[in-house]
């Protein structure tokens, strides 16, 4: 009841604003009344208004009384056209243009009507640019036009530079004169502005010419069919002056497909609680948008939905609001930016006298820091000559010392060349003693190897002096084992010959070797006298002990004298025993 109250006080809103001061809200009161059906009052609008200076005529007078006595008894049964057609009848002959329009005062009726449809809901009554662009679209499209989108913009542009939107009779004369319309004839026009009545106003979803099958007689009749949200209605003709019944809708409603039968094409079939009603198209794409608006119609009412242009229309007013409330914002934070920016614009000028005021004070602070500069630099300039004195003294001081610092590094370049040639001189050593100690080793397997041939012979001599005691029998086989014994013991004396030429060779080696050593002591002797001359800063490393190595045929230092007594004493023993 929310919703049908606005559109009722638009209406009456122009209804109201056209009549005559004196007697506008008498008159008004007894129409409004007639056409939505309501008990007419006369002795309440008199008390209501007795006390009221300015009669009903006053906003605080009339308002009160439309809605306590008239619009909360509406209960919805009136007729929508009728009711506008009273208030248009009210206002349009002071308000409607007296220049020729392109439509008529019927068309000129529905374009009013659509605008209390679409216009915001604050006073006066205006429609913005978004819903006039909507409207237009829907009328070429119903003209079977094409948009202009370019044209309106320009439009629209001039439009947004003096106002918010049009009034009811500014967009009359909008469509009226013809502008987005151009190559249309006034019929066609016509034709499109009821369309769109139709369907905004009136809630004719879809209408059209079809058969339906009658349910005593089962003949076949024509109709004119009419689909409103809620509702199917069919008449005779379409000028709907005779109604020939209605098919009521609701969620449990449903339509469907039918083959064809009986001669007739493109039937579908609409299903109710009570009824089913059999309707034939005159094509099959008629069937299938027939069913598909129907379908859509069970649809919304199901989810209890609005038609589909009152939720557009919502949404649209939703989304005007939302820019409108973001703009607002927008705005309202620009003021505060504002309002910081003159904060700061008077910050920046505080700190700009204080700068200029530190200036000053800088100025004034710079005339005494320059005065005593010049006192200062007086000063320093005595103070540099005393200065400048001290520096030659030290100067020639660090000329002595720098004398003396290089006297010092020239001398300790001298013992580190020193040192170079003393560790070369090591190193010699050390080479020559690793030298000797591989020859002494060379020298040691040659004397175990020969060592090993002697037992090796001495064990065959003692073979051969037992071969001898034994039988006659034996001697010759023993004969022939000797013969072959002393063969191999002549290979063995030949190698013991080779071993001999070795030692000899490695002793000839060692004693280069020896020779190479005292060479180096020698060398590194010299060197420990020198580094001692030099205040002993390096201390040599000295050669190993030059106690006299004991010589013998199994090579240098190889047995003691015991051990070579005894080996001694053991080789005779073993000759005297071979012979």
């Amino acid at each position: 009841m929310v919703g049908l109250k606005e559109e009722l006080l638009k209406s009456i809103w122009h209804a109201f604003t056209a009549l005559d001061l004196d007697r506008s809200g008498k008159v008004l009161s007894h129409n409004l009344c007639t056409v939505l059906n309501v008990p007419h009052d006369p002795v309440a609008l008199e008390e209501h208004f007795r006390d009221d200076d300015e009669g009903p005529v006053s906003n605080q007078g009339y308002m009160p009384y439309l809605n306590k006595f008239i619009l909360e008894k509406v209960q919805g049964n009136f007729d929508k056209v009728e009711f506008n057609r009273m208030c248009w009848t009210l206002c349009a002959k002071k308000n409607l243009s007296k220049s020729p329009l392109l439509i008529s005062d019927e068309d000129a009726f529905k374009v009013w009507v659509i605008f209390n449809f679409l216009s915001e809901d604050k006073y006066p009554l205006i429609i913005v640019p978004e819903e006039i662009e909507y409207l237009l679209k829907k009328i070429t499209e119903a003209m079977g036009a094409g948009w202009q989108q370019e044209q309106f913009d320009h439009y629209k542009i001039a439009l947004n530079t003096s106002r918010e939107g049009l009034s009811a009779w500014e967009l009359i004369d909008l469509i009226g004169s013809g502008q987005f319309s151009k190559g249309m004839d006034r019929q066609t026009v016509s034709m499109a502005i009821n369309e769109v009545f139709n369907e905004l106003i009136l809630d004719v979803l879809k209408q059209g010419y079809m058969l339906k099958k009658g349910h005593k007689r089962k003949n076949w009749m024509e109709r004119w069919f009419v689909l409103k949200p809620n509702i199917i209605s069919y008449y005779v003709s379409e000028d709907l002056k005779d109604k020939k019944g209605d098919i009521v809708l609701d969620g449990n409603c449903c339509v469907e497909a039918l083959p064809d039968k009986d001669g007739k094409k493109c039937l579908f079939l609409i299903k109710c609680l009570d009824k089913t009603f059999e309707i034939s198209a005159s094509d099959k794409k008629k069937k299938q948008e027939w069913i598909q608006a129907i379908q859509s119609t069970v649809n919304l009412l199901r989810a209890g939905s609005p038609p589909p242009h009152k939720e557009a229309r919502q949404k649209r007013k939703e989304l005007r609001q939302k820019l409108l409330a973001e703009q607002e914002e927008l705005e309202r934070q620009m003021k505060e930016l504002q309002v910081a920016n003159e904060n700061k614009q008077k910050e920046l000028e505080t700190v700009r006298k204080q700068l200029e005021a530190a200036a000053a004070r800088a100025a004034e602070e710079e005339k005494k820091r320059l005065q005593t500069q010049v006192e200062l630099q007086d000063r320093f300039s005595l103070e540099l000559e005393r200065e400048k004195m001290v520096r030659q003294k030290m100067e020639e001081q660090v000329a002595q010392k720098s004398s003396e610092l290089e006297q010092y590094l020239q001398r300790v370049r001298e013992l580190e060349e020193m040192y170079k040639q003393l560790q070369e001189a090591l190193e010699d050593e050390k080479q020559a003693r690793q030298d000797e100690e591989t020859v002494r080793k060379l020298q040691a397997r040659l004397l175990e190897e020969e060592t090993a041939k002697r037992a090796e012979l001495e064990k065959w001599h003692l073979q051969q002096q037992q071969t001898i005691q034994m039988t006659e029998a034996e001697k010759q086989e023993l004969e022939n084992q000797r013969m072959m014994k002393e063969q191999a013991l002549q290979v063995a004396m030949e190698q013991l010959k080779q071993l001999e030429l070795e030692r000899k060779e490695a002793l000839e080696q060692y004693e280069e070797v020896k020779k190479k050593l005292e060479t180096a002591a020698n060398n590194t002797k010299s060197w420990k006298d020198k580094v001692a001359h030099h205040e002993g800063l390096i201390r040599l490393i000295e050669p190993g002990s030059k106690n006299p190595h004991l010589i013998t045929n199994w090579g240098p230092a190889a047995f003691t004298e015991a051990e070579l007594e005894q080996r001694q004493r053991s080789w005779k023993g073993k000759k005297a025993t071979s012979e």
